[in-house]
């Protein structure tokens, strides 16, 4: 039996259901781990069972194993399918009245991008996306990259690694997300998490409806071994990283509409961190 709009508001009425749910969206296209879940929003292990599986009935998230572990994502059609019937149903087919993106759903004008690049520590993957969007992408972007919880120090081995590409690092620091929100902030046109943590946390809405993805990849700062070997995994980071801004710039942006540049950054993200290898 298909799923009703009413069934599917009431599974996502609960406080948290409808969390796990938005930290789902938050990271998709990602399969997340059911323990990280957890983790992250400290919810007990049966307990997020339940959650889950009410989600999954309704049709609202994907489950999948990967050996031992089973990991979740959000089914998009069927959350589509949802608002699509809200607009319809609820709204008269009035995007005008109920979407606050319908505004937004032509093509972006020609201008200067606003991006931003969010992590955790600030200190390295996100440090490695400004600089490598600033320098490839010209005059065409501003880049700014940002910490929800910066470090006081940039990582030595990501300062090397972009030394070394022959990248102008003078001018980094580690920033608080903070900067970038506020009525005197720059408004974005995309914002992008790439760690998984920075997308776990739940934050304000931007200001513009920017386009907004997750391309998350392992952090390098954990890397073991000796400095050969922590060396080279900050290189993976900076390639794949690389890798999908190449991509990103290649992009038509002034002529696809907003759905079609959100599947697009989508695409980039599902990428796994070996890709350029």
């Amino acid at each position: 039996m298909k799923t009703t709009i009413p069934d599917l508001l009431s599974t996502l009425g609960h406080p948290q259901r409808l969390s796990v749910f938005q930290l789902l969206m938050r990271r998709y296209p990602d399969h997340v781990p059911a323990g990280e879940i957890s983790d992250a929003l400290e919810i007990k292990g049966s307990t997020l069972s339940n959650y889950l599986s009410a989600l999954q009935t309704a049709g609202l998230i994907d489950q999948e194993r990967s050996g031992t572990s089973l990991r979740y994502c959000i089914n998009m059609t069927t959350v589509q399918q949802m608002f699509d019937g809200l607009l319809v149903d609820c709204c008269r087919g009035r995007p005008d009245l109920c979407s606050p993106s319908a505004k937004g759903l032509p093509t972006m004008p020609t201008k200067t991008f606003n991006v931003l690049f969010i992590c955790t520590g600030n200190s390295a993957r996100s440090i490695f996306a400004e600089t490598i969007l600033r320098d490839l992408g010209g005059d065409r972007f501003n880049v700014y990259s940002a910490g929800t919880k910066p470090y006081s120090e940039l990582n030595p081995f990501a300062l090397e690694v972009l030394g070394a590409k022959g990248h102008d690092t003078s001018q980094l620091r580690a920033k608080n997300v903070s900067e970038f929100t506020g009525p005197e902030a720059e408004q974005m046109d995309f914002v992008f998490t790439v760690c998984n943590q920075a997308a776990n946390e739940e934050c304000p809405a931007w200001d513009g409806q920017p386009i907004s993805g997750h391309w998350g990849m392992p952090d390098p700062v954990k890397a073991t071994g000796t400095d050969a070997e922590k060396s080279l995994a900050f290189q993976q980071s900076y390639g794949a990283l690389r890798n999908r801004i190449e991509q990103f710039i290649a992009l038509p942006i002034t002529t696809l509409d907003r759905i079609a540049l959100q599947k697009a950054v989508d695409t980039i993200g599902r990428q796994t961190s070996e890709d350029h290898l």
